[in-house]
């Protein structure tokens, strides 16, 4: 019998694209070696934001899926609380697997330290690696970190951790195919591209009826953070749109303050703030809403990459509003219809389309039908087993 150690550090219940896609890939990658292999996952319990708590418990057993959930410190988002839990996570994943021999590593990794985490087990055991990039950790870093020192001392570090991983990998996934152009230097792994894709709970969503009422609802959930950028564009949209809009945003994140202050500065009351919610109630809420929203930084780094949030959105009637730019913006036009398309942080842009905007709903079913995450992660899951010796 094979062994497969799988590395994510968000798995459900937690709140995240991170979770969401590994959740249903590691159900999917155990459902096609069973008999064959068993898959031992690794990951936290549930931490993506801070004024989330849900219950989990620290071991599950699913026929040939063996889940550990790992106790981390408590964070806020914040560089230095992120590098602590991952410390944690990487130490206590090095001491469970140490005595363990695998045959093959996958790891799901946005910020390069689960890759890295991965690299480490699978050279100590000269096995292969198998990798699923879900951002360009450098990048982002150098665009969305301010810190001197962090960039003078820690992203030379980073770099040389990359190389030594990325070179090293037996096959690497991208999620996004804006990153290809990134990878070419990296010329000894095999490469794919799956993306994410849209969930089961969102194929059977009831289409929408007309509402009664003036005010138009624009509804924002997930994190807020530096990379969403939601304080250049939320406070300053609803201050030019007025009384006939209200933004909802429904979230937690490092950047939580800023937009608070923001609103504040602009004086506007048609922007309400809510706790996270759970994946169900997020649903309803979205059902509820008239718009559906999502922003991106003006930063660099994030023109290479394709927000989850494209695919869940998606799959609702409503139309979407969305400020981003590179891949995502070229993605978001060729697949998605009945949207309003703007750069970052373009305040202007976003407020004159919407104001033009013949407001209608849309059932998107091409969009549906080409990427449901069921068929992404066969394929996905077809390609791991590929590399078990």
């Amino acid at each position: 019998m094979k062994n497969i150690l799988y590395l994510s550090f968000f798995f459900e219940p937690d709140l995240s694209a991170c979770s969401f896609r590994n959740s249903s890939l590691a159900a999917e990658l155990a459902k096609q070696v069973k008999g064959k292999a068993t898959v031992e996952l690794f990951t936290t319990k549930p931490n993506r934001y801070s004024s989330f708590k849900t219950a989990a418990p620290a071991q599950e057993v699913r026929d040939n899926l063996l889940i550990h959930r790992l106790d981390i410190p408590v964070h806020k988002n914040g560089f230095s609380d992120q590098v602590k839990s991952f410390w944690s996570y990487f130490s206590q994943v090095r001491k469970l697997t140490k005595n363990k021999q695998y045959d093959l590593v996958f790891a799901s990794s946005s910020k390069l330290f689960t890759a890295y985490l991965g690299y480490t087990i699978a050279k100590k055991q000269n096995i292969p690696l198998y990798l699923d990039i879900r951002d360009i950790f450098i990048d982002t870093i150098e665009d969305v970190v301010k810190n001197i020192a962090v960039q003078k001392t820690l992203v030379p570090v980073f770099r040389r951790v990359e190389r030594k991983v990325f070179s090293n990998a037996t096959h690497i996934n991208l999620i996004s195919e804006g990153f290809k152009g990134y990878f070419t230097k990296y010329g000894k792994p095999s490469y794919s591209s799956y993306p994410n894709g849209i969930d089961d709970v969102f194929l059977s969503l009831p289409l929408s009826e007309e509402k009664p009422g003036t005010v138009k609802t624009i509804m924002y959930a997930g994190n807020i953070g530096e990379g969403q950028g939601l304080h250049k564009i939320v406070p300053q949209a609803a201050a030019k749109l007025g009384k006939e809009y209200k933004f909802v945003i429904i979230g937690d994140g490092g950047a939580k303050q800023k937009l608070l202050d923001e609103i504040v500065a602009h004086k506007v009351n048609n922007v309400e703030l809510r706790q996270p919610v759970q994946r169900k109630e997020l649903i309803q809420l979205y059902g509820e809403a008239d718009f559906l929203f999502i922003h991106l930084n003006d930063y660099k780094a994030f023109e290479k990459v394709l927000p989850s949030k494209v695919f869940e959105l998606g799959t609702f009637d409503k139309p979407v509003i969305a400020g981003v730019a590179g891949y995502a913006s070229k993605f978001i036009d060729q697949y998605l219809s009945n949207k309003i398309l703007f750069k970052p942080c373009d305040v202007d842009s976003f407020v004159k389309q919407l104001k033009a905007y013949r407001y209608k709903n849309e059932y998107r079913k091409t969009f549906i039908e080409n990427f449901k995450r069921e068929t992404i992660n066969k394929k996905l899951s077809a390609s791991i087993t590929s590399y078990i010796k």
